[in-house]
């Protein structure tokens, strides 16, 4: 019985219907071990700005959660002992989130910040005890022997975000120390005899005796910002391995390219179809009809 491969939906792209694969063939590729889908609701993750910044939050009358983006992702992957085979993987996210600052005198102003979340987990990826070198790199060690992981995440929804003032004294935020065995000459700063100097933000007019330091910044104006977003993530642990395969055939291009237009740009705007669906988007009903796979869209 001749051996045929249909995709998602039954498709076979770029392949005739029934064809026949010609040969096996051996490719070096990433095979995926273990994955997982995440899906997290980060609530009350604090924000830093610059200073010139900090002083429109401390000043604003409101504030306004606009926009967040993955700026960057930081991966370690580190061997579990006397668990072969499987990895913990940590996962830092650098997030820069844009408000919108509402200033006394009804102006607006748009300023972004910086946040992180760090996600553990565990995964499975095999062993291997190998070293790769290949001559397109200049014989540098590829690491065969851990695996390779990968991230895939979705934009961030913001859902939210508020402003928490930053008092001096116990019991804050801001940076001062608990529990409060505050000295008698520098009772309004608040801060333990066991702290470090500059463990308290406040410059509260005293010397290092009371735990405190004159050229510490001031805190007692300052407001934090908390927000809250939620992200859909995907991770796949990978490994380079060399995989028997059918192959039918080489990928050939079928499509010629369209010539550049010099014409009437009006001419060009006529052949765009009306969009239809921007004027009436679906209800859910409709999407719910919708295959799974996309097959009808």
């Amino acid at each position: 019985m001749a051996n045929t491969y249909q995709g998602a939906c039954g498709r076979v792209p770029s392949v005739r219907p029934g064809a026949n694969f010609k040969e096996a063939v051996c490719i070096d590729t990433n095979r995926v071990y273990d994955s997982v889908s995440d899906k997290n609701c980060l609530e009350d993750l604090q924000v830093t700005f610059p200073d010139d910044v900090q002083s429109i939050v401390n000043n604003c009358c409101s504030l306004k959660l606009k926009e967040v983006e993955v700026e960057n992702v930081y991966m370690d992957v580190e061997p579990i002992p006397f668990n072969k085979g499987f990895y913990t993987v940590d996962i830092t996210f650098f997030f820069q989130a844009t408000f919108e600052a509402q200033m006394p005198g009804m102006s607006c102003v748009t300023i972004t910040g910086v946040t992180t979340f760090t996600r553990k987990m565990i995964l499975y990826g095999s062993e291997g005890n190998v070293k790769v070198f290949c001559s397109d790199q200049n014989g540098t060690n590829q690491n065969g022997g851990m695996p390779k992981v990968c991230l895939q995440v979705s934009a961030p929804v913001a859902l939210g975000c508020r402003i928490v003032d930053c008092n001096t004294g116990c019991g804050n935020n801001c940076g001062c120390c608990n529990p409060c065995n505050s000295c008698n000459s520098c009772n309004p700063c608040g801060c333990s005899t066991s702290c470090n100097p500059c463990d308290c933000q406040t410059d509260c007019g005293c010397n290092t005796s009371c735990g405190c330091n004159n050229s510490c910044n001031s805190c007692g104006s300052q407001r934090q910002v908390l927000i809250t977003i939620g992200i859909f993530i995907i991770v796949q642990m990978e490994r380079r391995v060399q995989m028997l395969m059918p192959a039918y055939d080489f990928c050939i291009p079928t499509k010629e390219p369209e010539a550049p237009t010099t014409g009437d740009p009006c001419e060009l705007f006529k052949k765009i179809k009306f969009p239809t669906d921007s004027f009436f988007p679906p209800n859910a009903s409709e999407i719910s009809q919708e295959k799974s796979c996309g097959c009808d869209r």
